[in-house]
Protein backbone atom coordinates (compact mmCIF):
# COMPACT_ATOMS: atom_id res chain seq x y z
CA UNK A 1 0.00 0.00 0.00
CA UNK A 2 1.11 3.94 -0.65
CA UNK A 3 -0.10 6.28 1.72
CA UNK A 4 -1.85 9.79 0.15
CA UNK A 5 -3.84 12.32 0.35
CA UNK A 6 -6.65 14.36 -1.05
CA UNK A 7 -5.70 17.28 -2.82
CA UNK A 8 -9.12 19.17 -2.38
CA UNK A 9 -8.07 20.32 1.51
CA UNK A 10 -5.21 22.61 -0.64
CA UNK A 11 -8.15 24.68 -2.95
CA UNK A 12 -5.80 28.20 -3.32
CA UNK A 13 -2.51 25.86 -3.49
CA UNK A 14 -1.04 24.89 -6.81
CA UNK A 15 -0.64 21.10 -7.45
CA UNK A 16 2.97 20.99 -7.65
CA UNK A 17 3.32 22.96 -4.45
CA UNK A 18 1.26 20.16 -3.09
CA UNK A 19 3.34 17.68 -4.44
CA UNK A 20 6.48 18.93 -3.02
CA UNK A 21 4.81 19.20 0.50
CA UNK A 22 3.43 15.68 0.26
CA UNK A 23 6.77 14.18 -0.87
CA UNK A 24 8.83 16.15 1.82
CA UNK A 25 6.37 14.94 4.58
CA UNK A 26 6.02 11.44 4.14
CA UNK A 27 3.09 11.20 1.30
CA UNK A 28 4.26 9.31 -2.19
CA UNK A 29 0.65 9.22 -4.04
CA UNK A 30 -2.28 12.08 -4.22
CA UNK A 31 -5.61 11.94 -5.30
CA UNK A 32 -6.39 14.94 -7.62
CA UNK A 33 -9.58 16.91 -6.68
CA UNK A 34 -10.91 17.45 -10.35
CA UNK A 35 -14.27 19.74 -10.24
CA UNK A 36 -14.91 21.86 -13.33
CA UNK A 37 -13.01 24.83 -13.61
CA UNK A 38 -16.67 27.21 -12.67
CA UNK A 39 -17.33 30.90 -10.81
CA UNK A 40 -20.44 30.20 -7.69
CA UNK A 41 -21.13 28.38 -4.76
CA UNK A 42 -20.20 25.09 -4.55
CA UNK A 43 -20.99 22.61 -0.98
CA UNK A 44 -18.39 22.28 1.39
CA UNK A 45 -15.02 19.75 0.32
CA UNK A 46 -15.80 20.55 -2.98
CA UNK A 47 -15.30 22.57 -6.26
CA UNK A 48 -11.79 22.08 -6.34
CA UNK A 49 -9.93 21.88 -9.52
CA UNK A 50 -6.16 20.98 -9.44
CA UNK A 51 -6.35 19.25 -12.87
CA UNK A 52 -8.16 20.82 -15.49
CA UNK A 53 -9.80 17.74 -17.07
CA UNK A 54 -12.35 19.28 -19.89
CA UNK A 55 -9.03 20.39 -21.41
CA UNK A 56 -6.50 18.16 -20.98
CA UNK A 57 -3.81 17.59 -23.82
CA UNK A 58 -2.15 14.48 -24.36
CA UNK A 59 1.46 16.49 -24.12
CA UNK A 60 0.38 18.19 -21.24
CA UNK A 61 -0.65 14.91 -19.64
CA UNK A 62 2.84 13.28 -20.43
CA UNK A 63 4.51 16.64 -18.94
CA UNK A 64 2.17 16.44 -15.77
CA UNK A 65 2.89 12.82 -15.12
CA UNK A 66 6.72 13.50 -15.55
CA UNK A 67 6.71 16.57 -13.31
CA UNK A 68 5.18 14.79 -10.66
CA UNK A 69 7.67 11.65 -10.87
CA UNK A 70 10.83 13.71 -10.10
CA UNK A 71 8.89 15.32 -7.02
CA UNK A 72 8.70 11.58 -6.01
CA UNK A 73 4.38 11.17 -6.46
CA UNK A 74 2.06 9.33 -8.43
CA UNK A 75 -1.92 10.42 -8.93
CA UNK A 76 -3.34 7.15 -7.46
CA UNK A 77 -6.89 8.86 -8.52
CA UNK A 78 -8.45 11.56 -9.90
CA UNK A 79 -11.19 12.85 -7.38
CA UNK A 80 -14.98 14.18 -8.59
CA UNK A 81 -17.68 13.84 -6.33
CA UNK A 82 -21.19 15.21 -7.67
CA UNK A 83 -24.45 13.87 -7.89
CA UNK A 84 -25.20 11.93 -11.57
CA UNK A 85 -28.46 11.05 -10.10
CA UNK A 86 -29.67 14.64 -9.54
CA UNK A 87 -33.67 15.44 -9.87
CA UNK A 88 -32.76 18.24 -11.96
CA UNK A 89 -31.98 17.10 -15.62
CA UNK A 90 -29.93 19.65 -16.99
CA UNK A 91 -27.77 19.82 -14.02
CA UNK A 92 -27.74 15.56 -13.64
CA UNK A 93 -26.12 16.09 -17.78
CA UNK A 94 -23.45 18.52 -16.29
CA UNK A 95 -22.11 16.84 -13.77
CA UNK A 96 -22.40 13.36 -16.32
CA UNK A 97 -20.86 15.09 -19.05
CA UNK A 98 -17.74 16.76 -16.80
CA UNK A 99 -17.33 13.38 -15.38
CA UNK A 100 -16.81 11.33 -19.11
CA UNK A 101 -14.01 14.39 -19.42
CA UNK A 102 -12.54 13.17 -15.78
CA UNK A 103 -12.95 9.41 -16.75
CA UNK A 104 -10.89 10.28 -20.33
CA UNK A 105 -8.30 12.72 -18.43
CA UNK A 106 -7.18 9.85 -16.05
CA UNK A 107 -6.44 7.80 -19.36
CA UNK A 108 -4.06 10.24 -20.65
CA UNK A 109 -2.30 10.63 -17.62
CA UNK A 110 -2.22 6.92 -16.94
CA UNK A 111 -3.93 6.98 -13.64
CA UNK A 112 -6.29 3.55 -13.05
CA UNK A 113 -9.12 5.20 -10.55
CA UNK A 114 -11.71 8.00 -10.81
CA UNK A 115 -13.11 8.51 -7.43
CA UNK A 116 -16.95 9.31 -7.49
CA UNK A 117 -20.49 9.36 -6.02
CA UNK A 118 -23.22 7.14 -7.83
CA UNK A 119 -25.85 9.56 -6.46
CA UNK A 120 -29.78 9.99 -5.54
CA UNK A 121 -32.41 11.65 -5.59
CA UNK A 122 -32.97 12.71 -1.57
CA UNK A 123 -36.32 12.83 -1.89
CA UNK A 124 -37.63 9.15 -3.93
CA UNK A 125 -37.19 5.81 -2.47
CA UNK A 126 -34.67 3.57 -2.83
CA UNK A 127 -36.14 1.45 -5.05
CA UNK A 128 -37.07 4.55 -7.81
CA UNK A 129 -33.43 5.58 -7.23
CA UNK A 130 -31.86 1.97 -8.28
CA UNK A 131 -33.99 2.13 -11.30
CA UNK A 132 -32.47 5.37 -12.14
CA UNK A 133 -29.31 3.94 -11.72
CA UNK A 134 -30.13 1.28 -14.00
CA UNK A 135 -30.75 3.71 -16.84
CA UNK A 136 -28.38 6.00 -16.32
CA UNK A 137 -24.62 4.33 -15.09
CA UNK A 138 -24.43 1.45 -17.49
CA UNK A 139 -23.22 3.95 -20.43
CA UNK A 140 -20.84 6.04 -18.38
CA UNK A 141 -19.37 2.57 -16.77
CA UNK A 142 -18.91 1.34 -20.27
CA UNK A 143 -16.91 5.05 -21.09
CA UNK A 144 -14.65 3.94 -18.18
CA UNK A 145 -14.36 0.17 -19.86
CA UNK A 146 -13.57 1.50 -23.19
CA UNK A 147 -10.91 4.02 -21.50
CA UNK A 148 -9.30 0.91 -19.24
CA UNK A 149 -10.16 3.12 -16.29
CA UNK A 150 -11.74 1.90 -13.00
CA UNK A 151 -14.18 3.83 -11.08
CA UNK A 152 -14.36 3.63 -7.45
CA UNK A 153 -17.35 4.74 -5.95
CA UNK A 154 -17.05 6.76 -2.06
CA UNK A 155 -19.53 5.05 0.35
CA UNK A 156 -20.91 8.05 1.49
CA UNK A 157 -24.46 8.76 2.47
CA UNK A 158 -23.96 12.71 1.35
CA UNK A 159 -26.03 13.36 4.18
CA UNK A 160 -25.25 16.07 6.55
CA UNK A 161 -28.05 18.95 6.66
CA UNK A 162 -31.58 18.99 6.04
CA UNK A 163 -31.25 20.11 2.76
CA UNK A 164 -30.26 17.05 1.88
CA UNK A 165 -32.85 15.00 4.20
CA UNK A 166 -34.39 12.90 4.05
CA UNK A 167 -32.50 10.20 1.40
CA UNK A 168 -29.27 11.95 1.22
CA UNK A 169 -27.18 12.41 -1.88
CA UNK A 170 -25.55 8.93 -2.56
CA UNK A 171 -27.39 5.83 -3.09
CA UNK A 172 -24.54 3.67 -2.83
CA UNK A 173 -23.76 4.08 0.87
CA UNK A 174 -24.39 0.02 2.05
CA UNK A 175 -23.55 -3.56 1.53
CA UNK A 176 -26.75 -4.30 0.20
CA UNK A 177 -26.84 -1.83 -2.34
CA UNK A 178 -23.27 -2.71 -3.26
CA UNK A 179 -24.10 -5.88 -3.81
CA UNK A 180 -27.76 -4.77 -6.03
CA UNK A 181 -25.21 -2.73 -8.20
CA UNK A 182 -22.50 -4.99 -8.41
CA UNK A 183 -24.93 -7.69 -9.97
CA UNK A 184 -26.20 -5.53 -12.52
CA UNK A 185 -23.44 -4.35 -14.29
CA UNK A 186 -21.40 -6.40 -16.44
CA UNK A 187 -17.43 -6.55 -15.74
CA UNK A 188 -15.67 -5.20 -13.04
CA UNK A 189 -15.41 -1.81 -13.88
CA UNK A 190 -17.00 -0.34 -11.06
CA UNK A 191 -15.93 -1.05 -7.74
CA UNK A 192 -15.80 1.14 -3.69
CA UNK A 193 -13.76 3.65 -2.68
CA UNK A 194 -13.70 2.58 0.58
CA UNK A 195 -14.27 5.29 3.66
CA UNK A 196 -14.50 3.21 6.78
CA UNK A 197 -15.60 6.88 8.82
CA UNK A 198 -19.02 6.10 7.17
CA UNK A 199 -19.42 2.91 8.21
CA UNK A 200 -19.06 4.00 11.85
CA UNK A 201 -21.62 6.52 11.12
CA UNK A 202 -23.84 3.67 9.94
CA UNK A 203 -22.41 1.31 12.41
CA UNK A 204 -21.95 -1.40 9.66
CA UNK A 205 -18.84 -3.28 11.00
CA UNK A 206 -15.78 -2.45 8.68
CA UNK A 207 -13.32 -5.19 8.74
CA UNK A 208 -16.54 -7.77 7.52
CA UNK A 209 -17.16 -4.91 4.52
CA UNK A 210 -13.22 -5.75 3.78
CA UNK A 211 -13.76 -9.68 3.84
CA UNK A 212 -16.72 -9.12 1.51
CA UNK A 213 -16.25 -6.41 -0.67
CA UNK A 214 -12.22 -7.12 -0.94
CA UNK A 215 -11.95 -7.48 -4.43
CA UNK A 216 -13.92 -4.66 -5.48
CA UNK A 217 -12.07 -2.04 -3.23
CA UNK A 218 -10.45 0.14 -5.92
CA UNK A 219 -9.28 2.63 -3.51
CA UNK A 220 -9.17 3.54 0.08
CA UNK A 221 -9.80 6.60 2.25
CA UNK A 222 -8.35 7.66 5.21
CA UNK A 223 -10.89 9.16 7.32
CA UNK A 224 -11.87 8.94 11.03
CA UNK A 225 -15.56 9.16 12.53
CA UNK A 226 -16.47 10.67 16.12
CA UNK A 227 -19.76 10.03 17.88
CA UNK A 228 -21.05 12.29 19.67
CA UNK A 229 -23.02 9.96 22.28
CA UNK A 230 -24.72 13.37 23.92
CA UNK A 231 -25.77 14.45 20.11
CA UNK A 232 -27.03 10.83 19.73
CA UNK A 233 -29.21 10.41 23.18
CA UNK A 234 -30.84 13.38 22.10
CA UNK A 235 -31.50 13.01 18.59
CA UNK A 236 -31.50 9.52 17.72
CA UNK A 237 -30.64 7.69 14.41
CA UNK A 238 -33.64 8.53 12.69
CA UNK A 239 -31.81 11.90 12.02
CA UNK A 240 -29.53 9.89 10.46
CA UNK A 241 -26.39 11.25 11.75
CA UNK A 242 -27.09 14.95 12.12
CA UNK A 243 -25.90 16.55 14.93
CA UNK A 244 -24.01 13.45 16.33
CA UNK A 245 -21.58 12.16 13.50
CA UNK A 246 -18.43 14.13 13.18
CA UNK A 247 -15.81 14.30 10.42
CA UNK A 248 -12.66 13.47 11.97
CA UNK A 249 -8.76 13.17 11.15
CA UNK A 250 -7.50 9.37 11.11
CA UNK A 251 -6.69 8.81 15.42
CA UNK A 252 -9.43 11.11 16.23
CA UNK A 253 -11.98 9.17 16.12
CA UNK A 254 -13.44 5.27 16.72
CA UNK A 255 -11.87 3.42 13.31
CA UNK A 256 -8.79 1.12 15.04
CA UNK A 257 -6.99 1.52 12.03
CA UNK A 258 -4.83 -1.02 12.89
CA UNK A 259 -7.65 -3.41 12.75
CA UNK A 260 -8.74 -1.86 9.37
CA UNK A 261 -5.90 -1.91 8.00
CA UNK A 262 -4.90 -5.73 8.92
CA UNK A 263 -8.45 -6.48 7.15
CA UNK A 264 -7.26 -4.72 3.63
CA UNK A 265 -3.78 -6.91 3.61
CA UNK A 266 -5.76 -9.89 4.63
CA UNK A 267 -7.80 -9.42 1.29
CA UNK A 268 -4.72 -8.39 -0.87
CA UNK A 269 -5.17 -4.77 -1.09
CA UNK A 270 -1.96 -3.17 -2.51
CA UNK A 271 -2.92 0.66 -4.12
CA UNK A 272 -3.69 3.86 -2.05
CA UNK A 273 -4.63 4.74 1.03
CA UNK A 274 -5.29 8.37 1.00
CA UNK A 275 -6.03 11.08 4.09
CA UNK A 276 -9.27 13.05 3.07
CA UNK A 277 -9.02 16.30 5.61
CA UNK A 278 -12.32 17.17 6.82
CA UNK A 279 -11.97 17.92 10.09
CA UNK A 280 -13.04 21.52 11.05
CA UNK A 281 -10.13 21.96 14.15
CA UNK A 282 -7.57 21.75 11.62
CA UNK A 283 -9.18 24.05 9.30
CA UNK A 284 -8.81 28.04 8.23
CA UNK A 285 -5.18 28.37 7.47
CA UNK A 286 -2.77 26.13 5.24
CA UNK A 287 -0.41 25.47 8.41
CA UNK A 288 -3.84 24.09 9.98
CA UNK A 289 -5.02 21.98 7.49
CA UNK A 290 -0.98 20.64 6.94
CA UNK A 291 -1.11 19.81 10.79
CA UNK A 292 -3.84 17.85 10.30
CA UNK A 293 -2.19 15.63 7.55
CA UNK A 294 0.71 15.00 9.62
CA UNK A 295 -1.51 13.95 12.75
CA UNK A 296 -3.19 11.61 10.15
CA UNK A 297 -0.22 10.44 8.50
CA UNK A 298 1.35 9.73 12.34
CA UNK A 299 -1.99 7.88 12.75
CA UNK A 300 -1.63 5.40 9.90
CA UNK A 301 1.59 5.28 8.63
CA UNK A 302 2.61 2.70 10.71
CA UNK A 303 0.59 0.43 9.24
CA UNK A 304 2.02 0.64 5.64
CA UNK A 305 4.50 -1.20 4.47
Amino acid sequence: MRLGLLTSAFADTPLTEVADWAAGNGFSVLEVACWPRLDGPVRRYAGVSHIDCADLGDDEAKELVGDLAERGIEISALGYYPNPLHPDLEHRAEVIAHLRHVIAAAAKLGVPVVNTFIGNDKDRPLADNFAEFTKVWPAIVDHAAEHGVKIAIENCPMIFTFDEWPGGNNLMHAPATWRDVFAHLDGDTLGLNLDPSHLVWQMIDYERVVREFGGRIYHVHAKDMEIDRDGLYERGVMSAGMGWQIPRLPGLGEVRWDRFLAALYQVGYDHAVVVEHEDRRFEGTDEKVKAGFLLARNAVAPYII
